[in-house]
């Protein structure tokens, strides 16, 4: 389908959902608004919009859907409704033909499958808009049979997605300009953060790096599993990964049956998720139930075990220190403690009053504290705190956006396996003992020892590096130095006869006084 039959496949398909009505409102120019209602007439519009939005995503295919999905996190730019239905797109998407996925293997690798693997099941196990599973085993070289999956980039994906970004940018710019909520919206800037996603999605090589940094990560903390790269049969469009056996988390009536803690696997889930963030800054970015498992094997009983690495966040120290306070200060429910960082970080206006900014954020906040998970809606916080920021002007923080996202996730995942969960109690203790440990003799002291290299080899020459700093001295500075000694001197004349002025002046008075004396007598 070349460019222009696309662009009007989109066009048809966004009027037929009625999608224009979702930007007719806004638009300044009536004549926009009569040719659009002239062209799309005859259609139905009862479902409400988020729906029509979503099913003409559906409509347009994997790329608009994934698009729709990175949309939904996008809360502070959406209204409520719209936003709550774009969370509901599921990426689940016809398979490619297995012929196709063994002939991109084979040029992957440049030999035969049945060269590479002792067997391969070429009946997909999973499909979605980006790849496809397989499964398979492979002899190791020490002779040992492994089962793994093979993950298969879907053909000729780079130059639909690169035809479809580039119909996106194009309607994103038609928005900015004719709407006048364009400039609010940031569409450029969304299709922008969407196009990195979806390129880091298209390296598989990325996505096991990912995975390997993950596992590393975890490791001490036994309570998730990430399955294990075979590096030499890794490559942009095809992966092999150690096959991972569990329970899908969404089947809890299995879990339970198996005897699985139910309330300790909701706690873990919370640990996990705040120590990939807090104490590592790197954490999976699409924990929806679809991706989380949970073993039933008898050496590693109950723990989670996590799949699909293509997207991860990042935080920098600044973004969690900046993070673990805010939520210390909700902890506590130090509101004002909370305006005060929004000001010192500068996501708020310098002239912003931190008493207006507390009010407001005491009014979010606190009517959801002491309640159990079931009651608490850590969506309809955000949404509300959105709404805030808006009013205050507060600028969303790009890096922030897929850690929203996630948290998302995480509140999904865990009214869905235990509703009594106390997200608040549960994540408090984790955070102050991150906090403590930032600030604390211990983290000085591995500060001081991942510096001990550096300063082993400066040491030693930092008599010479300082000898020669000061014989290389440039003769600007001698000049100064000169006039620095020069005023110095002048200075202690003035005091000298200030001083010499001053005793002068007690010894009169002492004369006067005795000859006053003399006269008295």
């Amino acid at each position: 389908m070349t460019r222009v039959a696309r662009g009007a496949f989109i066009v048809w398909v966004a009027l037929r959902y009625g999608l224009d009505e979702l930007v007719l409102n806004s638009f300044e120019r009536p004549w926009l608004q009569a040719a659009a209602r002239i062209i799309s007439m005859g259609r139905r519009l009862d479902a409400p919009r988020g729906q029509r939005l979503r099913e003409a995503l559906e409509r347009l295919g994997p790329i608009f859907v994934k698009f729709g999905q990175v949309l939904s996190t996008r809360r502070d730019l959406l209204p409520p409704d719209i936003a709550d239905e774009l969370a509901l797109l599921q990426d689940q998407v016809p398979p490619f033909d297995s012929a196709v996925a063994v002939a991109t293997i084979e040029r992957a690798f440049r030999r035969p499958v049945a060269q590479i693997f002792e067997q391969f099941d070429t009946k997909p196990v999973a499909s979605a808009s980006i790849a496809q599973v397989h499964f398979a085993t492979l002899r190791s070289p020490k002779g040992e049979v492994r089962e793994v999956a093979v993950k298969v980039l879907r053909p000729g994906m780079r130059a639909v997605i690169e035809k479809d970004l580039g119909l996106m940018r194009l309607m994103a710019g038609w928005v900015e300009r004719l709407s006048a909520d364009g400039k609010r919206l940031k569409p450029r800037e969304v299709v922008a953060e969407f196009d990195k996603y979806l390129h880091d999605e298209l390296d598989l090589v990325r996505e096991a790096a990912n995975a390997a940094q993950l596992r590393r990560n975890m490791e001490s903390l036994q309570l998730v599993m990430i399955p294990e790269m075979f590096w030499d049969l890794c490559h942009e469009e095809v992966i092999v990964m150690e096959r991972m056996k569990g329970v899908p988390i969404a089947q809890l009536d299995r879990l339970r049956a198996a005897g699985v803690d139910i309330p300790k696997l909701a706690r873990d889930g919370v640990t996990i998720f705040f120590t990939q963030v807090f104490r590592d800054g790197f954490f999976h970015g699409d924990m929806h139930p679809g991706n989380i498992q949970v073993s039933v094997a008898p050496e590693t009983f109950g723990r989670y075990i996590s799949l699909d690495f293509g997207i991860v966040g990042t935080l920098t120290e600044s973004d969690k220190e900046y993070l673990a306070q805010n939520f210390a200060a909700f902890f506590r429910r130090d509101y004002k403690r909370v305006a005060e960082l929004h000001l010192e970080s500068g996501w708020v206006p310098p002239n912003t009053r931190v008493d207006e900014l507390e009010g407001a954020i005491r009014t979010v906040c606190e009517p959801y504290f002491d309640r159990p998970l079931k009651e608490l809606s850590l969506g309809m916080v955000l949404m509300r705190l959105f709404q805030t920021s808006r009013r205050f002007h507060v600028e969303i923080q790009p890096q922030l956006v897929l850690l929203q996202k996630t948290l998302l996730n995480i509140e999904g995942l865990g009214r869905q396996i235990d509703p009594d969960l106390d997200l608040w109690h549960t994540a408090k203790p984790f955070l102050e003992k991150w906090m403590a440990d930032q600030v604390g003799p211990r983290k000085l002291f591995e500060q001081l020892r991942a510096e001990s290299p550096r300063y082993a080899k400066l040491l030693p020459a930092l008599p010479r590096l300082l000898h020669d700093a000061l014989a290389q001295r440039p003769q600007d500075h001698r000049q100064e130095l000169l006039e620095l000694l020069a005023a110095q001197k002048r200075t202690n004349r003035l005091l000298q006869a200030i001083i010499w002025a001053g005793m002068g002046f007690v010894l009169g008075l002492l004369v006067m006084q005795a000859l006053v004396r003399v006269r008295l007598f």
